[in-house]
């Protein structure tokens, strides 16, 4: 459905009337696209005090596109390194640092603050690294003009090149509706990657309703990125599932997810292995709790978490999943702020918050897989187009963007999630909402 209070916001008229009045002023968000495959301008890299890293991560710069430069008048992206950043005072360097040229960050720029995770033995190192935490996210509220703030805290003498995957994906279009989130990397190598347009070729991806909406995005990114996709969706979308698949050159696997030999289904349908595996399928039965029978809280736990826990492990029990492979689910910002009439469906999502948090270090160790999770918040879907008209304008506005957010958004995390070159990223839940003012 078309955001026309956006369109007005785009006109000179509409710009004087929301300033007039106080109100949010969203800008149009520059997605990728074949002809605009990165942002438009130089990279500055600057560092807050003596860091260990610097010369490494500029050769990790290098690799987004970008021209890296020390000094840029209209910066389309900034990339300050933050790690040395042990104390209190230190945080003055922070300031000193990003003070004189967050003003000429241009449009739809791009802000990363590289930290590293704080420390257990010192409270100092610990205050100061989480103060950063803080920094992003109101410097994320502030930047304006669709313009992105991260943090991403590698690991304390990890290799810099651990960030490769993750600072191509925050410096490009491809995450126009992710701001104010924390990206915590492992010490993992980047895998390598034979084509960079097409980091998935000769990899099988997994796609859970995939018939329309999100999950038809997602199987459509992949399979953009080179993957040959499995599109699955329930039988009762089997003509939908069909022209998704077709169009996409995939294949079509009509099935429950819930059903008991759903997992085994799976694996015959992908004689190879799964290199990656997508839990997008998910219901609602809203009502509140006083007036929710029975049945509903249970079909919505059974599909939204039961079947994703059963699945997982089934798969990954049988070796079906091949080294090197990406689990990704999917969560919401419901399972992190809560809803009203939603209790079922914030603690499924919430459960698979859960899931990744416990799974992931423990598969990357056993089985060579990684475990991440989006957390979607407004997108503009069928779904929330059958929403009354001041909530879903409520859901629009109320984050750093001030707008609602594309399938494709979402579709363009779950496909960095799964390049084989994001084997640092583990254990992630990455909020694809526009820094929504409702959770943290």
């Amino acid at each position: 459905m078309a955001d026309r209070y956006l369109h007005l916001t785009g006109t000179a008229p509409g710009r004087f009337l929301t300033r007039r009045l106080g109100l949010p002023q969203p800008v149009p968000l520059r997605r990728w696209t074949l002809e605009t495959p990165r942002l438009d301008g130089p990279l500055l890299h600057l560092t807050a005090g003596a860091s260990a890293i610097t010369e490494e991560l500029a050769k990790v710069l290098a690799t987004t596109g970008l021209t890296v430069a020390a000094h840029a008048g209209r910066p389309a992206g900034i990339v300050l390194d933050a790690t040395a950043v042990a104390s209190a005072g230190a945080l003055a360097q922070v300031h000193a640092a990003l003070h004189p040229v967050v003003r000429s960050l241009a449009p739809g720029g791009r802000i990363v603050v590289i930290g590293t995770p704080p420390s257990s033995e010192d409270h100092h190192q610990a205050a100061a690294q989480q103060a950063l935490e803080g920094f992003v996210r109101s410097l994320g509220k502030e930047v304006g003009r669709g313009s992105t703030v991260q943090l991403v805290r590698i690991p304390a003498g990890g290799p810099a090149r651990a960030a490769e995957s993750t600072l191509r994906f925050l410096l490009s279009p491809r995450s126009a509706y992710v701001s104010g989130q924390v990206i915590e990397l492992a010490s993992a190598a980047p895998g390598p990657v034979t084509d960079p347009d097409a980091p998935l070729a000769g990899r099988t991806a997994l796609v859970t309703g995939a018939a329309r909406g999100i999950g038809a995005a997602v199987a459509s990114v992949l399979a953009r990125d080179g993957a040959q996709v499995i599109a699955l969706d329930v039988p009762g979308a089997r003509d939908a599932l069909v022209r998704t698949a077709d169009r996409l050159g995939a294949t079509a696997l009509p099935l429950d997810v819930t059903a008991p030999d759903a997992a085994a289904r799976i694996t015959a349908a992908a004689p190879n292995g799964l290199d990656v595996l997508v839990h997008n399928a998910g219901i609602t039965r809203d009502r509140r709790l006083a007036n929710m029978p029975a049945e509903r809280w249970a079909q919505v736990i059974e599909v939204n978490l039961d079947s994703v826990l059963r699945t997982t492990d089934e798969l990954l029990a049988s070796g079906a999943l091949n080294r090197g492979g990406r689990i990704v689910a999917t969560s919401s910002i419901a399972g992190i702020a809560g809803n009203d009439g939603q209790t079922n469906y914030a603690a499924g999502k919430a459960g698979v918050i859960g899931l990744v948090r416990s799974l992931g270090p423990r598969a990357a160790a056993e089985h060579g897989v990684t475990v991440n999770a989006v957390a979607p918040g407004f997108i503009e879907t069928r779904m929330t187009a059958a929403v009354p008209f001041l909530i879903r304008e409520a859901g629009r506005r109320m984050n750093s963007l001030a707008q609602g957010g594309l399938p494709a958004d979402v579709a363009e995390a779950v496909a960095w999630f799964a390049q084989p070159a994001s084997g640092a990223v583990n254990g992630q839940v990455l909020r694809v909402c526009g820094q929504s003012l409702l959770g943290a």
